[in-house]
């Protein structure tokens, strides 16, 4: 074939060529999905991104951070905060991993309490929060099993500042405690019993075993749960308000409810 030929048949190549890899139409399912998800999109757009946005441009004001850090609530409830993420995090974190170990054991009685630990977490935390505070008002169970074992006065738990966020912590373990065992447990099921025999032929006792087999492979597991942990308490409103904001008039308060307010 001469050039001239191929010239003048380059546009009916080309044409055949386009009409060959034009793009076929979208299924219907594709199209229908599309569609579904334009109200998940305007909700979204509505309910997260609005109020986010709207949130940073009232919070770009640098003399808002001033008249927050001049206010008398700012450090207290820095304080508190910094108390109750820090430690009910850690301690809680590390109680549940020793916990998991403990309901690994196939005995009939710790399979029979394994449920009944787990009832705060099963239970919503509005309800657990404020069994927790029924617990420790006046003439309370936590004041009768002082009185009845100690013969002493429990202390008035909703006046104190410390006695607060120390009671904050407490039933703040006690409702989320059960969710991380449960995250553990299942961990170490999935250590092979082969590691944990070898480790016993080599002279490991049950706390050798815990820190050279059993914390090693689950370190990393433990370190994305704390830091999940972290995140999840830092926004905490529920335990400090159903336990003692009625009562406790303001000394319990955390940046989870406070700063908020003084940031805008």
């Amino acid at each position: 074939m001469t050039t001239e030929q191929l010239v003048a048949a380059g546009p009916t190549v080309s044409g055949a060529v386009a009409t060959t890899w034009a793009r076929p139409p979208a299924p219907l399912g594709s199209q229908v999905g599309d569609r579904l998800c334009g109200p998940y999109a305007a909700v979204f757009l509505a309910f997260v991104v609005y109020p986010f946005g709207y949130a940073l441009w009232m919070a770009s004001k640098p003399s808002l951070y001033a008249d927050l850090i001049a206010d008398p609530l700012y450090l207290p409830t820095l304080l508190n905060t910094l108390l109750f993420v820090g430690l009910g995090v850690n301690i809680k974190m590390f109680l549940a991993l020793l916990l998991s170990g403990f309901f690994l054991r196939r005995r009939w009685w710790i399979r029979a309490l394994f449920p009944v630990y787990l009832l705060p977490w099963l239970i919503a935390a509005a309800q657990a929060c404020i069994s927790f505070h029924w617990m420790l008002q006046e003439q309370g169970l936590v004041d009768g099993l002082l009185s009845a074992f100690f013969g002493i006065d429990g202390p008035t738990w909703f006046n104190d500042r410390w006695l607060a966020v120390g009671s904050n912590i407490v039933a703040y373990m006690w409702k989320w405690m059960p969710f991380w065992t449960v995250i553990f447990l299942a961990a170490r099921m999935t250590i092979p019993r082969d590691i944990y025999d070898s480790a016993e032929i080599d002279g490991a006792t049950g706390v050798g075993r815990f820190v050279y087999v059993t914390f090693p492979l689950m370190a990393n597991l433990y370190l994305v749960c704390t830091l999940l942990s972290t995140l999840w308490t830092l926004g905490d409103f529920t335990t400090a308000f159903s336990c003692f904001e009625r009562r406790a008039r303001g000394i319990q308060r955390r940046a989870g409810h406070t700063g908020l307010p003084l940031c805008l």
